[in-house]
């Protein structure tokens, strides 16, 4: 934990309504309370921002994932920074541990937008002087901004829960990425837990729709935990861990860092061989029809830490790891 009361008043968080709890835990831990603002729409639908105190000179945080509904977030976050840049902040920092669109980095096929690329530009053009960000899907996120980006992980969190967790043999665990794609990030947990990891091969015949092909290494007997940074439909990861126990392992949990769970997610969740997915707070989840198997961490306090480090002109990447 950090401050009960931070005393320095030209620190400023804002939250808009990504995700409103988390906002206030980080201010919560800072120990300074919530900037006051309000998010609301004119009868057109078009959004209207109303700073409600003085923000002049002060270094401010705005708290925004950009998650369903993604460009109604999107639109409350830059007209904020427009708002702030006129109110005459001294900086402002985004906090963005959802970066929306972030799966549309490259151009996979002939005439397609890399719309990531567009929505760091658009931040920039608005006036964002820092962004803050959790587990980009790809890192070369980071090159598409020129402020600066602090890109913080979620893997420490994840892999000290599991290594906390009671009721799993710590000697039989494998890590397993659901693609090639993962691997950095599936050793990264295994170097913390100690443990070899697992790949699975699939091949995806359109979006959001995987077969799972083969799995390369050994889990026979093995407790398998899945990691990945997003998991949307749930396809992939359910498909993954009937594979699992069906090639022998004896139990699978799943992992990620960004819970976006759209459409047919939790249905299928709950019909999985997944025993527990472990998830953070990254993105509000509605608790109504919320699988019991769902265990969700909270970023909050690495979040806090990155703030205060960023305002007082200290290192962050001690939080990098």
């Amino acid at each position: 934990m950090m401050n009960s009361e931070y005393k320095n008043t030209s620190l400023k968080i804002f939250a808009l309504n990504g995700n409103k709890p988390l906002a206030e835990e980080i201010a919560k831990v800072v120990g300074i309370p919530l900037g006051k603002s309000s998010v609301k729409r004119f009868s057109d639908g078009e959004v209207q921002i109303n700073i409600e105190e003085s923000i002049r000179g002060c270094d401010v945080f705005i708290v925004q994932p950009t998650s369903n509904p993604v460009n109604e977030r999107l639109m409350e976050l830059l007209i904020m920074i427009d708002a702030l840049k006129r109110a005459s902040a001294e900086t402002i920092n985004i906090v963005m541990p959802y970066y929306g669109y972030a799966r549309q980095d490259r151009k996979a096929r002939s005439r397609e937008p890399i719309t990531a690329k567009l929505v760091a530009d658009m931040m920039e053009k608005a006036g964002a002087d820092r962004v803050i960000a959790l587990d980009l899907h790809a890192p070369q996120i980071q090159g598409f901004f020129n402020i600066p980006i602090d890109h913080l992980m979620g893997v420490p969190i994840l892999s000290d829960y599991f290594d906390a967790k009671e009721g799993i043999d710590k000697e039989s665990i494998v890590v397993v990425s659901p693609d090639h794609g993962g691997v950095t990030r599936a050793r990264k947990m295994a170097d913390r837990l100690k443990a070899p990891i697992a790949i699975i091969d699939k091949r995806r015949p359109k979006p959001n729709v995987a077969e799972v092909m083969n799995i390369v290494g050994d889990i026979n007997g093995k407790t398998a935990i899945i990691i990945d940074d997003i998991i949307d439909t749930a396809g992939t990861i359910t498909l993954a861990a009937q594979a699992l126990i069906d090639k022998g392992a004896k139990e699978v949990y799943a992992c990620c860092t960004h819970p976006v769970l759209s459409g047919p997610a939790y249905q299928r969740i709950d019909d999985s061989a997944i025993k527990e997915l472990v998830v953070t707070n990254s993105i509000l989840l509605p608790e109504e029809n919320k699988p019991a198997k769902i265990k969700q961490l909270s970023v909050g306090e690495l979040l806090a830490q990155a703030i205060v480090r960023v305002y007082e002109q200290e290192s962050v990447s001690i939080l990098f790891d």
